[in-house]
């Protein structure tokens, strides 16, 4: 166990710098700077319903950011990362890893840019409410981005548009959780699982997200990845 969370934090890093060198972490984070220079430019009223919006945004974010670490090997690089790492299970936590220390970062920017920008509105329990939120909701866009991405999808063009349906579908669902009733608890305090059970399922989602990519990885989801290639081959305009 000890010798695959060290694989999983080395395989973080390797994700890391690769995606560093290659500047695929710079769109998503500069969107998110933006809109929260816009969220937080103006009067943004009192905390923490601003977070709300600045949490939910983590969303998608932390979804591009898993996608491009996903994605930031070939074939090759990914089969020698697999063998010396010891597996596809610390590989996949690696992903998973890289993305929240990513999200994690992102959402202390939006929860100290927006205790700045609403000085003297925030709580002991608001402060606390909003970095949770944060966490939870790029947490679980990590999951999904892990998810819509090789091994389970091969396909880029395939990735994106399943992914951002999904994060549209799950993201604008307030009473859903863990992101919906995350975001919805800071906005209006919609009763729901509370901040740290809405963590927990998080937590749980990355964890069967890891599931899923380990799975498919190993080659057990085959059948199913068959099925559904023919299926899409079916419908794909031309065929």
């Amino acid at each position: 166990m000890v010798r695959r969370a060290r694989s999983a934090f080395a395989v973080a890093m390797l994700l890391g710098e690769d995606v560093g060198r290659s500047e695929r972490f710079v769109a998503p984070a500069v969107l998110y700077v933006g809109a929260l220079a816009i969220l937080f430019g103006g009067t943004p009223g009192p905390l923490p319903a601003p977070w709300a919006a600045s949490a939910l945004m983590l969303y998608p974010v932390g979804a591009w950011l898993a996608h491009a670490l996903a994605e930031s090997e070939d074939d090759t690089a990914r089969t020698v990362t697999l063998s010396a790492a010891g597996g596809p299970l610390p590989v996949a936590a690696g992903v998973l890893l890289a993305a929240t220390a990513g999200v994690a970062a992102l959402g202390l920017v939006a929860v100290v840019w927006g205790v700045v920008a609403a000085w003297g509105t925030a709580t002991t329990g608001s402060l606390l409410d909003g970095l949770l939120a944060h966490l939870t909701c790029g947490i679980a866009g990590a999951a999904v981005g892990s998810v819509f991405a090789r091994p389970l999808i091969r396909s880029q063009g395939l990735a994106i548009v399943a992914g951002l349906t999904f994060l549209l579908v799950t993201g604008t669902r307030n009473w859903l959780p863990p992101v919906g009733t995350a975001a919805a608890a800071l906005g209006s305090g919609r009763p729901g699982p509370g901040p740290f059970g809405d963590l927990l399922l998080a937590v749980l989602v990355a964890a069967g997200a890891l599931t899923l990519v380990v799975a498919a990885e190993q080659g057990r989801l085959a059948v199913w990845r068959t099925r559904w290639e023919r299926l899409v081959a079916r419908i794909r305009p031309g065929s």
